[in-house]
């Protein structure tokens, strides 16, 4: 199993960078992907980027693309969303979510195991 943290949420104004951290214990992180999804009120959780802790390839779903950075630091069990030119359209619960294996899914209902969430606010 794996257990899943996040930090680093707030108030930014648009244009503004955020970034996230999601620590994630137990003993077999290497075997999982890491994903960040996001919700916003009203709307169904969307897929933001992953990160297979193996070999460090990544996805990212374009409306991202170019503005957001996923990256994984070995030594702390962490994973970090470097969230760049933050738009309104960005706000939401940005949460960290794990998945068994080596696929890179982008549908949050394969990932079996979740973090508590952490709000990201975009001003304009």
């Amino acid at each position: 199993q794996v257990q899943l943290v996040e930090s680093g949420g707030g108030l930014v104004q648009a244009g503004g960078s955020l970034r996230l951290s999601c620590a994630a214990s137990g003993r077999t992180v290497s075997r999982y992907v890491i994903a960040w999804f996001r919700q916003a009120p009203g709307k169904e959780r969307e897929f933001v980027s992953a990160i297979r802790w193996s070999d460090s390839t990544t996805v990212a779903a374009d409306s991202v693309k170019g503005r957001f950075t996923i990256s994984r630091d070995n030594a702390k069990n962490t994973v970090y969303l470097q969230m760049d030119n933050l738009r309104p359209k960005d706000a939401a619960v940005y949460y960290c979510a794990a998945r068994l294996g080596t696929w890179i899914s982008m549908e949050s209902d394969e990932f079996g195991y979740w973090g508590q969430g952490t709000q990201v606010t975009v001003s304009s």
